[in-house]
Order: structure tokens, then sequence, then C-alpha cells
């Protein structure tokens, strides 16, 4: 096991707050003299099927105190989901159903797998415990904190202010995380930067416990691939960890230069030092070697060297990669061999609406065939070949009519 400070170094590389540090430090003495590995905990509502890069930044952390010897605790949190995590929302979430979280659960572990050494990691559901709970067990648990108190969250507040609803259910949330770190004697629980609330939440429900209470450590939000807002699905700017190395290479080289030293930072293991020589030279070689190591942390090394020659034969000598992907048009929508451009966009999935396609053409994003012939009337009919490549942008398709 590494030295406290060397650990603390680790831990605190991308970290946003650590609320106390002293007792951080403390625990990781009493690991060291003791040989006894650290609880370290952290929580997923599986609230959809895709797993983004914005959520591996807690993950990565926690495969960290993994490398360093400690004990990773992952909850799964499949009656918190029913719930709905307020933190950081203006408006409440949509309720999900219990068959919608199980799917979804699967999902998940399948794809937190590529991240944490998921053998070595104690994987437990929080419906093990809330499902026993009594209407008793709920009173005894909302007894322990005051509406005050509650109502002093940032997101509570703005809401109160600009008239919108909270509704009561959702302040189960934060007793609900705080009792999962209850449960499983969690000696440190990670977290986003808008869930601080909710990690010092379980700080007291521990000491009402009698344990001792945990360690808030939280992470920043990883900004999506317009460098403004926070990655989402439902913003579409986000590059799954499920999808393909070339998928995730050419997003990844569409984020703005300045959001370069966040994305090394949280998404890589490369040191600060390093990480400040590839920014002070080229931005186009900097986001070259970020989605780089990105694509490598999924797929290897050869994916990404593949992924880097797929792209520069792509943009750089205007040649179409080895990999396209396949789209199938299915032939009750072709006639006489031949589709409207608008609809082929949509058929596909490189528009989600046909309002898009249209917008796209008009905007000159659109090629098709071997000699990239640009697309400029959203009316034309395209004569469908064996294997016709359609290109949005840097996205292409090979169409197969079935």
């Amino acid at each position: 096991m590494k030295s406290v400070d060397e650990q603390l170094a680790l831990i605190q590389r991308g970290a946003e707050q650590i609320e106390p540090l002293a007792e951080l430090r403390s625990k990781l003495e009493r690991g060291v003299a003791t040989g006894k590995p650290l609880r370290v905990k952290y929580g997923i509502d599986p609230t959809g099927i895709d797993v983004h890069l914005g959520h591996t930044v807690p993950l990565r952390k926690l495969r960290l105190f993994q490398q360093l010897g400690h004990h990773a605790v992952l909850i799964i949190g499949n009656y918190t989901a029913l719930v709905g995590d307020p933190s950081g929302r203006d408006q409440t979430r949509a309720r999900l159903t219990p068959e919608q979280v199980e799917a979804n659960a699967k999902d998940y572990l399948a794809q937190i797998k590529k991240i944490i050494d998921i053998e070595k990691t104690e994987v437990r559901h929080n419906g093990e415990w809330f499902a026993r709970f009594s209407f008793l067990d709920t009173l005894a648990l909302t007894s322990k904190i005051t509406m005050q108190r509650m109502l002093e969250r940032d997101d509570f507040t703005k809401r109160r202010e600009a008239g919108t609803p909270i509704y009561l259910h959702e302040c189960l949330y934060p007793l609900m995380q705080g009792h999962d770190s209850v449960e499983i004697r969690a000696d440190i629980e990670l977290g986003g930067s808008e869930q601080l609330f909710s990690l010092m939440v379980g700080r007291k429900l521990q000491e009402d416990a009698g344990q001792q209470p945990q360690v808030c450590i939280t992470l920043p939000i990883l900004l999506g691939l317009d460098g403004v807002r926070r990655m989402g699905k439902s913003l579409g700017n986000y590059i799954g960890v499920g999808e393909p190395a070339r998928e995730q290479f050419g997003k990844t080289m569409r984020i703005p230069d300045e959001q370069m030293r966040q994305w090394f930072t949280l998404l890589t293991d490369r040191l600060p030092e390093e990480i400040e020589t590839i920014l002070a030279g080229h931005p186009n070689e900097a986001k070259k070697t970020l989605a780089g190591d990105i694509v490598s942390s999924y797929y290897g090394a050869d994916a990404a060297t593949h992924a880097r020659a797929d792209f520069e034969k792509q943009h750089r000598d205007h040649v179409d990669p080895d990999d396209i992907p396949n789209a199938v048009v299915p032939s009750t929508s072709v006639a006489e061999g031949r589709i409207g451009v608008t609809k082929l966009l949509v058929l596909a999935k490189l528009a989600n609406s046909n309002t898009e396609a249209r917008r796209k053409i008009s905007e000159g994003a659109v090629t098709i065939g071997p000699d990239r012939r640009k697309i400029s009337d959203p009316n034309e009919l395209i004569t469908l070949e064996g294997g016709t490549i359609l290109r949005l942008g840097r996205r292409l398709v090979r169409i197969h009519v079935q």
C-alpha cells in the first residue's frame, strides 16, 4: 500500500471538494497502520441504459481507490431511482417503473465493467434494505432532518423562489442515499459536485447510528461536447462508453479546445505536467492524443491507433475510413431504386426528424457517393446502388436495402 501522502496526492487530483480533508488523512493513516482497506462507496441510479463519460468521472476515482488497495462498494440504486435524484435539477425528475429500473440496472453493470474491477467490487442494490422498510421505519428516517435544513439545498431554494413545485417524495432522496452509507458502513463516499448535500446527510445519519462518519469526496461535472452544458443523453452532447471506437474518437475531436484540460484531468491517467506539455503543442494534435487516450481506455491501444488512422483518412486525406457502419433501409421505402434524401437521412438514423434532415441539407452538411457529391435540394431523389455511402458532417453510413 502506498504512503498516506502518495495516496492523498492521487485522490486529490481532479477532486472538487473533500469534506473534511483532515478526516481523510486520518482514515488513510489508520488503513496504512492496520493494513485494513477503507470502504469506498459510490451509488448510481439506473435511470437510463447508457453509461457515458460523465458517469465515468466518479467511477474512475472508485477504480483509483481499488488500485490503492481499498474496498469498492457500488450501490445500484434500484429504490432511489424510483424517487429520482433532485440534485442540480430545476424540475421534478420523471418517475420510472420498477420494471424499467430493473432492465436498466442489467445494462449499467455490463458497461461499468469497462471501468472498474467488478470482480473485486461489492455490488449492492439498495432495495435489499428499503424493500423491508415499514411505515414506522420511514417515519424514523424522516425524523433525522428538518424541513428548514432540507430547503437549504440550492436546487430546492431556486425552485421555491421560481415557484416551481417541490414534491415531498423528493425530500426522501438524500435520506435514502445517506441511509445506504449506514447500511454498508462507508468510510468514504464519492459523488458529483451537486451531490454534496446528500453525501453530508450520510455523515449525519452515520453519526446518529454510532458509526464513524464518512468522508465526502465530490468530483466536477463533466461538460459535454458543446462545452457549455453538462454531459447528458437528453442533450445529445455525450459519448457513451459502449459506443464504437471510431465514434468515441470522432466525437472527442468535436469538443472546444478550452475543454481539453478538464477532459485530460478527469478522463485520463496522465500526470498534470504531462498534460501541460501536450496542451502546449498544436491543439489539433493534443485533441487527437486525448481522443486516443479515451478510446484506449475502453478498446485498447490498437483500436485507438486504428480510430486515429480512420479519422485522418476521412478528414485530412478526404478518404472514407475502412470501418463504416451499415444502415439498413426497408425495401418498402424505396421505389424503383430511388428514395428521397430527407427520408433517407432519417431512416439511416443520421437525422432524428425530417425537419432536422432538411436543415442539415440546407447547411451543406450532406454528401453522398465516392465523389462526395454535396446534396443541396432536400427534395432530391437518390438512386441507391450497392453499398451507397451517405455522409452527414463527420458521420457516415453504408446504405443497404433489405
